[in-house]
C-alpha cells in the first residue's frame, strides 16, 4: 500500500517506514503530524475520490531540522564597483511515515 500525500507545496509517494524531506514544520522532535492523501493505492484497489480520500489518514513523526544545499547569489554592477554577495540554505524538516490508515 502506498499514498501521494500532500507536504508543503509538493507531492510525495510515501509508504510505511519512509523517511523524506518536507518544507519546514513548526512542531517540535518526536510530534506526530498528519498529510492529506490525494490518492491512495492497496493492491489493485485505487482511491481518488475525495470523499473516499477523507477517510484516509497518512501519520507521520518529526525527526528533526535539516538544511538544504547552499546557494551562492551574486549581484553585479558594471562599471559602478556595486558587488554583493549573498547565499541562502533552505530549512526543512525530515519526517518518518508511521502508518497509512483507512479509518472514520
Amino acid at each position: 500500500m502506498y499514498a501521494i500525500v500532500r507536504a508543503g507545496g509538493r507531492q510525495e509517494k510515501v509508504t510505511t517506514g519512509d523517511v523524506l524531506t518536507v518544507d519546514k514544520l513548526g512542531d517540535e522532535v518526536g510530534a506526530t503530524v498528519t498529510f492529506p492523501a490525494v490518492l491512495v493505492v492497496d493492491g489493485d484497489n485505487v482511491v481518488t475520490s475525495p470523499a473516499e480520500l477523507a477517510k484516509y489518514e497518512i501519520t507521520a513523526e518529526v525527526l528533526g531540522a535539516v538544511k538544504g544545499p547552499k546557494i551562492n547569489i551574486m549581484h553585479y554592477r558594471n562599471k559602478t564597483g556595486y558587488k554583493r554577495r549573498m547565499g541562502h540554505r533552505q530549512p526543512y524538516t525530515r519526517v518518518k511515515v508511521l502508518e497509512i490508515k483507512a479509518g472514520k
